[in-house]
């Protein structure tokens, strides 16, 4: 649906379907232009790069890690650093995950933020709760191509059958969406 918003709202962009053009009412398609727009008011790009840079950093002190460790880093007649090793190779192993936990976690709060600011914009939050609704029905029947990469450019998660609890999804669950922007369960917004 959408091209990601540049890193400030003087270079951005949005771009429509042709197919959610034929999916959505008006005021649905308003609803999720809203959407797109609120990640552009609140810079979510620049936010999303920021947490990208960290997890990185986290990621690239772990690697350095992992090599020191390999050529003589932890020094191994010490008997002051005993469990240093041990310590070092969980490290290794939970810094990069918890780096990436970290990112999908602030890629999701930004969705609920945008959801929000779209909601605001727009004055109808029922708009865009009932075009995530019919996008996320749309997407069951007929998967998007996508990969881990370029999920986060769906207003959707378009990752069908890769579901670990949403643990590791840039997008929060469409029910838990919808909930909070018009108050009451996703089942209930026929």
């Amino acid at each position: 649906m959408r091209s990601p918003p540049g890193r400030n709202p003087k270079h951005a962009s949005v771009a429509v379907t042709h197919g959610i053009l034929r999916l959505l009412t008006d005021e649905e398609l308003e609803g999720v232009l809203a959407h797109e727009l609120g990640h552009v008011n609140n810079r979510d790009i620049l936010i999303s790069s920021v947490a990208a840079t960290l997890a990185g950093a986290i990621t690239m002190l772990a690697s350095m890690g992992k090599w020191a460790m390999i050529f003589g880093g932890v020094e191994r007649g010490n008997r002051d650093n005993r469990g240093g090793g041990l310590a070092a190779l969980f490290m290794l192993i939970v810094a990069p995950i918890a780096a990436g936990l970290i990112q999908m976690a602030v890629s999701r709060s930004r969705e609920y933020q945008a959801d929000a600011t779209g909601a605001h914009f727009t004055g109808n939050p029922y708009a865009l709760a009932s075009a995530l609704q019919k996008l996320d029905t749309y997407s069951r029947r007929v998967p998007m191509a996508a990969s881990p990469s370029t999920a986060h450019l769906f207003i959707i998660q378009p990752l069908l059958g890769m579901n670990f609890g949403n643990l590791f999804s840039t997008h929060p669950p469409i029910a838990k969406r919808i909930e909070r922007l018009t108050g009451r369960p996703a089942e209930f917004m026929q």
